[in-house]
């Protein structure tokens, strides 16, 4: 009987061993999985104000060929604190990475953003277009 649980216990460390030299799958400087993937473009955008609601009049208008989106903002909104979201293609990256609050007080320096596909080999520049609703 000890005979046999030594066995089974030196077969368990083997498969394991055999497991966990595996190779890794291939992450990026972010830690995010490197796939495949080269679609590289924005599905959505939305703009948040400092309450976390929209300030958007109406819905933005992304044009992946341009690679713009043009927003327009209530009238009064508050351009220095605006929360941007973005909605990739499956398992693109944003980068510069949006860690909190931007500053869009600057209507003549549209903010830039970088679509970066799955595989890391697409990179998109998107150009955030900023309108104020007139009042």
């Amino acid at each position: 009987m000890l005979k046999n649980i030594k066995w089974i216990a030196a077969m368990m460390l083997t498969v394991s061993m055999l497991v966990s030299c595996k190779e890794d799958f291939p992450v990026d400087e972010d830690g995010l999985l490197i796939t495949g993937r080269s679609q590289c473009y924005v599905s959505n955008f939305e703009l948040l104000g400092p309450d976390f609601q929209t300030v958007r009049v109406e819905n933005p208008v992304i044009d992946t060929t341009a690679q713009t989106i043009n927003v327009k903002v209530f009238y009064g909104t508050d351009l220095k604190n605006l929360y941007p979201q973005f909605s990739l293609v499956t398992d693109a990256k944003l980068d510069p990475k949006i860690t909190g609050k931007e500053d869009f007080s600057d209507l003549s320096k549209p903010k830039q953003y970088t679509v970066v596909s799955g595989n890391r080999k697409v990179r998109k520049t998107y150009t955030v277009n900023l309108t104020v609703q007139t009042p």
